[in-house]
């Protein structure tokens, strides 16, 4: 049976940011969980398609590979979800440590003596998607790109408190950021109604942030796109994605970059392919044709008499720069000997003329017809 589509079973669209994919998997881990849903196997099969499904789509470049190959991508020992399973067959790790607080608290990962919650969090990745011609991807360019995004309130410095006023501890769960309660031999932690799991409480918020210690804003960063960039190549501004909670660190911004299609070359790695038509007589007699090449220059290319169409002339160099190794690719050239139209009295008695006294100069037809004929009297035979 194939496997389902993991935004579908996560329940959101292939746009969805990673606050909408923790939201959504954390409200179904909840659902299905094996101990709220005890010795219903179907449950528990549910909880391991959700949790294998959020633990790529979480991360940004296992995430480009899927949009990109979907399970295939991970598929024959690629780096995929199977890798590192725990019992069970999905991976204990990971997305499944997001929820372990939220229904058992964090009591077990902690270890003896626990600790307290300061509140502090990282700031949340960003994805911004960047399309470049590939004569950009040829030469590199300087790339300025607007996001908006969440940034550190200058006004509290990301406390979340009014000038002069400071945090306090939040009275409800003395500043674990967890509350207990029991529920028949189990003893369960929830993240603190009253702070949210900050373990601090805010009676004084600033008026820029109103209490949450960031404010949204729009930004505009310069991005070097280095030369060969392909389709999917990813580059990653460090510190540039949402700021953090009470002054934890921010996220990254990862750029995206896709390539669009050129009217003349086709891409190949680092090759470089164009069909060129050239005129019969030009096929027949020989002579020479100038090439466009990506570069905005011209190749000259001389071609034997006798050329047909499908003949390809190499140009080392002309392609695509490489990546990370250096040099660049080839450029590959293919001719289409063009069959004459719109033939005036005069061309067309030169051509019967031509046809009359070609003899054998059309090798390859002769050869066909000559197989072909001795095919039909074996039919006959």
């Amino acid at each position: 049976m194939a496997k389902a589509d993991f935004y579908e079973t996560l329940g959101v669209d292939r746009g969805a940011s990673e606050g909408d994919l923790k939201k959504a998997f954390r409200k179904l881990a909840m659902q299905y969980h094996p101990d709220r849903n005890p010795d219903d196997d179907a449950a528990e099969q549910k909880f391991k398609e959700i949790n294998e499904a959020y633990d790529v789509l979480k991360d940004p470049e296992r995430r480009a590979a899927y949009d990109q190959f979907g399970h295939a991508a991970f598929e024959a020992g690629m780096g995929g979800p199977g890798g590192g399973m725990g019992a069970g067959g999905f991976n204990f790790g990971g997305s499944f440590s997001d929820i372990f607080d939220d229904l058992f608290g964090d009591a077990f990962s902690r270890g003896p003596g626990g600790g307290r919650n300061s509140g502090v969090q990282r700031g949340s990745d960003l994805r911004y998607d960047y399309d470049v011609s590939l004569e950009e991807a040829y030469t590199g360019k300087k790339a300025e790109v607007t996001i908006n995004t969440s940034v550190t309130c200058d006004t509290c410095g990301g406390s979340g408190a009014k000038a002069g006023s400071t945090p306090t501890t939040c009275g409800t769960c003395n500043g674990v950021g967890k509350v207990r309660s029991q529920q028949g031999f189990f003893t369960v932690e929830r993240t603190c109604p009253t702070c949210h799991g900050s373990g601090q409480v805010i009676s004084d918020p600033c008026d820029a942030c109103h209490g949450s210690g960031q404010v949204q804003r729009e930004k505009t960063l310069s991005v070097n796109i280095p030369k060969g960039v392909e389709n999917g190549t990813r580059i990653r501004l460090g510190g540039e994605g949402e700021a953090g909670m009470r002054g934890g660190p921010p996220g990254d911004l990862y750029l995206f970059l896709s390539v669009r299609p050129h009217r003349l070359f086709k891409r190949d790695g680092n090759d470089l392919h164009v069909g060129v038509p050239i005129p019969m007589t030009t096929a027949a007699l020989g002579g020479q044709i100038e090439v466009p090449t990506i570069d905005g220059k011209r190749a000259r290319i001389t071609v034997p008499e006798g050329t047909q169409s499908g003949r390809q002339f190499r140009l080392r160099g002309k392609g695509m720069p490489r990546l990370q190794r250096g040099g660049e690719g080839d450029m590959f050239v293919h001719v289409d000997v063009e069959t004459p139209v719109n033939l005036t009295s005069e061309q067309k008695k030169i051509l019967k003329e031509f046809d009359e006294a070609s003899g054998n100069s059309s090798p390859e037809s002769e050869s066909f017809f000559s197989k072909a004929k001795e095919f039909w009297e074996d039919l006959t035979d």
